[in-house]
């Protein structure tokens, strides 16, 4: 039986970082998985929207690959036999157009649907959410240029649709309030303004499994109420020696796993699954959680991607509880394609028929 092909969605349409930050997360994926049974193909976007399908993920070889506007990428992806997407897009276009791309294209995709993904890319929209579940929220407010906070400091100012903690600040005097909002609309047009929660940061993922939903064990992260009570981006990316993205906040003096017996663990994997059934995940999730004194934890923010490289969060959360990235990705297949997925394999013939085609390309290109 010929190996499963998955195809490597990575890139972005949206700008350079997120192309870099894409990157970044598919070499570490597709170098995991050169051991593993998978035949594995790359789609690359730029923000230029072109399409390329290149060898590998190296500058070179992007470099080399011939661009392609989207009704040409589709007859390419047509012709590939492809039977299951990996996307790993972080920008919102790549959250959203992209998979909504592959549902019309009929080719299932691992991770959680282009609507939701719209949806969680908007923090308070995500809060209200679970919030409305029964989920503990700091109190917050949406703000666009103009607007004056009415909420007391210490709170948390950040765009409300960006992510890797790009222009957060934690105001601690009502008279930092209009630097860090114009620091919060660099990132986007409208921002968060939220009561600052003091206590630890955690990160919880839910895994799907043969429909059940298992908390993975915690990610808890660096923070200090006097030398550092917030994460910043410094503390998750850092441009390498040779202007590569690299990561910088995957190591025990800025994150770990939590121990399993500590007394947080299973209150926060109950509210994480609550999350994930008020927001209708599907195969995984993650959320970030701040736990006040008394061992509350308060929502914060869903992070609902996973690239499956060996340093994405859901896959370190994994192999501290002995699931190998094999058996993670094995475990995320089954659940997207179903348990047959071996004996009946999805097929993309269908979009090759003449009656067909022209109708999904001129979808696609309008939307795209």
């Amino acid at each position: 039986m010929p190996a499963l092909r998955i195809l490597h969605l990575v890139g972005s349409a949206q700008n350079d970082f997120y192309c870099d930050l894409s990157r970044l997360y598919g070499q570490d994926c597709l170098a995991a998985m050169a051991e593993l049974p998978y035949d594995s193909a790359i789609a690359y976007i730029t923000p230029d929207r072109q399409w390329r399908f290149p060898r590998s993920l190296s500058r070179e070889d992007i470099a080399q690959a011939q661009p392609m506007a989207v009704s040409e990428a589709i007859e390419f992806i047509a012709a590939q036999n492809i039977d299951i997407v990996l996307p790993q897009m972080f920008c919102i276009p790549g959250m959203t157009y992209y998979r909504a791309l592959f549902d019309l294209l009929e080719i299932p995709y691992i991770g959680n649907t282009p609507d939701l993904m719209a949806i969680t890319a908007h923090k308070a929209r995500t809060k209200a959410i679970v919030e409305a579940a029964g989920v503990k929220v700091p109190r917050g407010e949406v703000l666009r240029r103009g607007d004056v906070p009415t909420i007391t400091p210490p709170v948390v100012i950040k765009p409300v649709s960006s992510d890797n903690s790009l222009g957060v600040t934690l105001v601690k005097d009502a008279a930092e309030y209009e630097a860090a909002l114009e620091k919060a609309f660099e990132h986007a047009d409208e921002a968060i303004v939220e009561t600052f929660i003091e206590g630890r940061e955690v990160r919880c993922g839910i895994l799907v499994k043969d429909g059940e939903l298992i908390g993975l064990p915690l990610e808890e992260y660096l923070v200090d109420s006097q030398e550092k009570p917030i994460r910043t981006y410094a503390d998750k990316l850092k441009k390498t020696d040779d202007g590569n993205l690299g990561f910088a906040a995957k190591g025990n003096n800025k994150s770990w796993i939590l121990d399993p017996n500590d007394p947080i663990t299973q209150k926060v994997q109950e509210v994480a699954k609550k999350c994930h059934q008020a927001l209708g995940c599907r195969h995984y999730s993650l959320f970030d959680f701040r736990i006040d004194s008394q061992g509350q934890p308060w929502f914060l923010e869903a992070g609902l991607y996973c690239s499956f490289a060996p340093k994405s969060v859901i896959s370190s959360m994994a192999k501290a509880v002995g699931i190998s990235l094999n058996e993670l990705l094995t475990i995320a297949i089954d659940e997207t394609l179903g348990s047959n997925k071996y004996s009946d394999r999805i097929s993309v013939v269908e979009i090759n028929e003449p009656s067909k085609t022209p109708r999904k390309e001129r979808e696609l290109s309008q939307m795209i």
